[in-house]
């Protein structure tokens, strides 16, 4: 094994003891049992992360980037606006159905209880949460809406807004608050927002 394949091996377990440790401690979640459990040292933590922050950055990119790359993915390159966004919808709602759903909402809220109690990750995660909307953006921003291509400005609106519904449909579904909630019940909340409104000026 080369070096660099020692070092994304490492990475990788580090990631992994990481995300099951913080989703069972929140808060609590210690540098030193996420290490022992990947089979390394703290050390390996600061050489390859900078620090306990640093790894739950990563944690957190290493969660989201799948996320989006599967919207990128279910997206087609030529719909409208409409459709992208009924189409965004539904993948979020079929990640309900996933057998990991709740595992990966209690994660997702070990994160955000680690923010809320940490003034220097906060930001920190705020930006890599941002980041990764940025690239919803992009997947809307050019598609045609009323005989008009949506401005960056408006795809950063509606994205904002896209996420924040469909997170909050999704937990309701998977806490059990919202019944079955179909996919078509997503796509038409999610259509609701293409309005002028939540669009706002070009």
């Amino acid at each position: 094994m080369t070096r660099a394949e020692a070092k994304e091996r490492n990475r990788r377990a580090l990631l992994a003891a990481a995300r099951l440790i913080v989703a069972r401690d929140g808060h609590r979640a210690r540098l030193e049992e996420i290490a022992e459990r990947a089979g390394l040292t703290t050390g390996a933590v600061y050489s390859l992360f900078g620090s306990k922050n640093g790894l739950l950055l990563a944690l957190v990119g290493d969660h989201l980037g799948p996320h989006y790359e599967g919207v990128e993915r279910a997206v087609p390159a030529g719909a409208g606006l409409t459709e992208a966004v009924e189409t965004f919808a539904r993948h979020y709602r079929r990640l309900c159905d996933d057998p990991g759903a709740l595992r990966e909402l209690s994660f997702e809220i070990s994160l955000q209880d680690l923010a809320l109690r940490d003034p220097g990750l906060q930001p920190r995660l705020a930006a890599s949460v941002r980041a990764h909307e940025e690239r919803l953006a992009a997947l809307l921003a050019a598609r045609g809406h009323d005989g008009t291509a949506l401005t960056p400005r408006q795809a950063a609106r509606l994205a904002t807004a896209l996420r924040a519904l469909l997170i909050g449909l999704s937990q309701a579904v998977l806490l059990g608050h919202a019944g079955a909630a179909p996919e078509e019940y997503f796509a038409a909340t999610a259509r609701a927002l293409i309005t002028p409104g939540v669009l706002g000026p070009p």
